[in-house]
C-alpha cells in the first residue's frame, strides 16, 4: 500500500521545511510514504528547499497556473507513480502532519473512496466572527448541493483513494476543495470526514484578495458544478422562477379583460409573453443539457477506463 503526499506550493520557500518536517513517514497500514511537491510556477527558490527537506518527487510548472491546476497536477503524477492513497495538504503548514493516519484509516478500512479532514472552525484565532459564519453558511450550502454531510466545505486537507483521485476531474480554475466534493457527492463515491486539528497560521490566504471576491468566486463555481451535475433541475428551477410569474401576470390580464378593462394593462400582457416565453426557452436549454449530461457521463467513465489501464501498465499490475 502506497501513500503520497502531495503539496501544491507558490513561492512557499518559508514554510515549507516546517510542512515537510510534519509529514509522518510511517503510518500503520502503509507501506510506503512519498512526498510530492508541485511547484506552481514560484519565483523563489521552493523547489530548492523542497528537495533538500526531503521531497520524493518535485513538479514545476513553467509558470502560476492556480491552485487548481496544481491539484490535478499532482493527482495525475500520484497516479503515474503508482499512489494507492493520495493525501492532499496545503504548503503553509496550516494542517498538522500528525493527523495523517487519521485521514487516512477510512480508506484503509474500506469505508470511504474521500475523507475530508474538518477543522475546529470555531476554535481558530486567526479566522474572524464573520468569516466563521461564512465558513458555516457556504458548507450547508455545499452539503445541499452535493448531498453530502461534510461541515467543513474549503478543507484542503483530504485523503483520495485511487479510484477517488481517477474518478474526478476538475474544471475550475479558482480552487478545487468545492468542486471535488459537489462532483463526489453526485457521482456516488463514498465520503467521510474526520476532525484534525491546524498549525498556527504562517501567512495570510492568497487564495482571494477579499472575503466578497471569495464568496463570488465560491457561488460561481458552485451554480456551475450544480449546473453541470443537475442540468435539469437547475435550468427548470430558472425557467420556473420566469414563468410563473408571466403566467401570473397573463391570468391577471385574462382578468381585467374579461372584466372589460383589457385596453388600459396591454403592458402587462407583453411582458407576460417575454416572461413566460423566456421561462419556456430555459427550461428547454435544460432538457438539451440532460441529454448532453448523459454523453458526459459516457465521456467520464471511459476516461476513468483510460486512467486504470495506464495506472495498471505504469504498476504492472493485472
Amino acid at each position: 500500500m502506497k501513500l503520497i503526499v502531495q503539496i501544491p506550493c507558490y513561492n512557499e520557500a518559508e514554510t515549507l521545511p516546517a510542512t515537510l518536517a510534519d509529514i509522518p513517514r510511517q503510518v500503520e497500514g502503509i507501506d510506503e510514504i512519498e512526498v510530492l511537491v508541485v511547484d506552481d510556477g514560484s519565483t523563489d527558490n521552493s523547489a530548492e528547499v523542497a528537495r533538500q527537506h526531503g521531497a520524493d518527487h518535485i513538479v514545476r510548472l513553467k509558470s502560476n497556473r492556480g491552485l487548481a491546476v496544481a491539484f490535478s497536477v499532482g493527482l495525475s503524477r500520484s497516479l503515474e507513480l503508482g499512489a494507492d492513497i493520495i493525501v492532499h495538504t496545503d504548503a503553509d503548514n496550516q494542517y498538522q502532519g500528525e493527523c495523517i493516519p487519521d485521514l487516512v484509516a477510512p480508506i484503509l478500512h474500506g469505508e470511504a473512496d474521500l475523507v475530508v479532514g474538518t477543522r475546529p472552525i470555531e476554535a481558530i484565532a486567526e479566522f474572524s466572527w464573520l468569516k466563521k459564519k461564512l465558513q458555516r453558511l457556504g458548507s450547508w450550502v455545499v452539503r445541499q448541493v452535493s448531498g453530502t454531510d461534510i461541515r467543513d466545505a474549503t478543507s484542503g486537507f483530504r485523503a483520495y483513494s485511487r479510484t477517488a483521485a481517477m474518478r474526478l476531474n476538475v474544471v475550475s480554475d479558482f480552487t478545487y476543495t468545492l468542486e471535488t466534493l459537489i462532483q463526489a457527492g453526485r457521482t456516488n463515491l463514498a465520503i467521510a470526514q474526520v476532525p484534525i486539528q491546524t498549525n498556527p497560521q504562517a501567512r495570510a490566504s492568497r487564495l482571494f484578495s477579499s472575503i466578497p471576491a471569495y464568496i463570488w468566486q465560491s457561488a460561481k463555481t458552485i451554480l456551475r458544478i450544480y449546473a453541470l451535475y443537475r442540468p435539469l433541475r437547475f435550468f427548470a428551477t430558472v425557467g420556473l422562477l420566469l414563468f410563473l410569474p408571466g403566467f401570473a401576470l397573463g391570468l391577471r390580464f385574462v382578468y381585467y379583460y374579461i372584466t372589460g378593462n383589457g385596453v388600459g394593462h396591454v403592458q402587462s400582457l407583453i411582458l407576460a409573453a417575454v416572461l413566460m416565453l423566456l421561462g419556456f426557452q430555459i427550461g428547454i436549454f435544460g432538457v438539451l443539457a440532460d441529454l448532453i449530461g448523459a454523453n458526459r457521463k459516457l465521456i467520464q467513465e471511459n476516461l476513468y477506463a483510460t486512467r486504470e489501464a495506464q495506472v495498471k501498465n505504469r504498476t504492472g499490475e493485472d
